[in-house]
């Protein structure tokens, strides 16, 4: 019964942030947010996130050491990667090249954390 309930905060959350996501950018887009508002607005879906953090941080301490070890290594090497790439691009931008959003990063990063997570998984077979 208790992982159910932990489950259903986890699903509640998500649900929760893409809800706030789709309201607050149809708010802010069709000018319903007065101009004092829009920041707060903006970064309204974010509390949800809160509780996907927490649940996150929760499935971590539940991992065996080798585990954690596995996603330790796959984080660090997310990590150094998409700091590598990131300002590698930068220097390009400086270079001519075009600006990128923001949003690019966290793809990014969860594409090399995969890749992370072979290298590990295959270094450990």
């Amino acid at each position: 019964m208790l992982v159910l309930r932990r489950c259903a905060i986890e699903l509640i959350a998500g649900i929760a942030y893409a809800g706030m996501l789709l309201g607050t950018n149809h708010a802010v887009k069709s000018g319903m947010v007065p101009d004092a508002w829009l920041v707060p607005t903006a970064l309204l879906p974010m509390l949800p996130c809160v509780a996907i953090l927490w649940a996150i941080t929760r499935h971590i301490r539940r991992m065996d050491e080798f585990q954690r070890r596995l996603q330790f290594e796959a984080i660090a090497f997310s990590f150094a990667a998409t700091a590598m790439l990131t300002f590698s691009y930068g220097f390009l931008e400086g270079a001519g090249l075009p600006k990128l959003s923001m949003f690019v990063i966290w793809p990014l990063m969860a594409g090399l954390w995969v890749i992370g997570q072979g290298v590990a998984r295959y270094r450990y077979r």
